[in-house]
């Protein structure tokens, strides 16, 4: 059991997983590290979107979360919305 206010990377490491996503290129094997947005090596696949700092999404009941393998695929959406343009 997580409590609340973790990060999905917190529960990850609670779960007793050795790592979180691969690497684009060699495929090695990351776990989360610094916990606060910084390195990146929480990438992860949250709620079946890819490339999410999952140290920085606080976990919730229900929440999928899959390890990333490799590069996200293109075509993919982001997981924030688009900047605004200052017409709206």
């Amino acid at each position: 059991m997580v409590p609340a206010g973790a990060s999905a990377a917190a529960a990850v490491l609670a779960a007793g997983f050795a790592s979180i996503r691969t690497t684009p290129v060699e495929g090695s094997e990351r776990a989360p590290y610094c916990m606060m947005g910084v390195c990146f090596d929480c990438l992860a696949e949250i709620d079946g979107v890819a490339n999410r700092q999952s140290c920085m999404i606080e976990v919730r009941p229900g929440m999928q979360i899959n390890r990333q393998i490799r590069a996200r695929v293109i075509g993919q959406p982001f997981p924030f919305p688009p900047p605004r343009t200052g017409e709206e």
